[in-house]
């Protein structure tokens, strides 16, 4: 098992099953970046540069894609709690897939931009 298997693994069964559809999207979606631990969640960078993180929680799975990320889809976002740089997805909901994605693609093409 690696630290992200071990991470995802010290939750209950329910959220596990968030944090491992949220893995399997993030990497099918950006299958160069590199997955590890970093500030005690999952991390992905790509071109050796952040690309987004997620954390598991008891009432939410948190999504990080940077500020500029979430900026970019605030109107989208607008129905979930927010910080700066993160949003939280219920975990009582299915995850907004289509709409992680989306942010993962272009926080690709941020980080591919010279």
């Amino acid at each position: 098992m690696n630290a992200v298997d071990q991470y995802i693994a010290g939750f209950p069964v329910n959220i596990q099953q968030l944090l491992k559809e949220m893995r399997k999207l993030i990497l099918e979606t950006a299958p160069d970046a590199v997955e590890s631990i970093s500030y005690g969640m999952s991390a992905y960078k790509l071109n050796g540069k952040p690309l987004v993180y997620f954390a598991g929680y008891k009432n939410h799975i948190g999504f990080y894609a940077t500020p500029s990320g979430h900026n970019e889809f605030a109107k989208e976002l607008a129905g979930y709690k927010q910080g700066k740089g993160s949003v939280q997805f219920p975990v009582s909901n299915p995850l907004p897939v289509h709409l992680i994605r989306r942010i993962v693609e272009f926080r690709i093409a941020e980080n591919k931009a010279p």
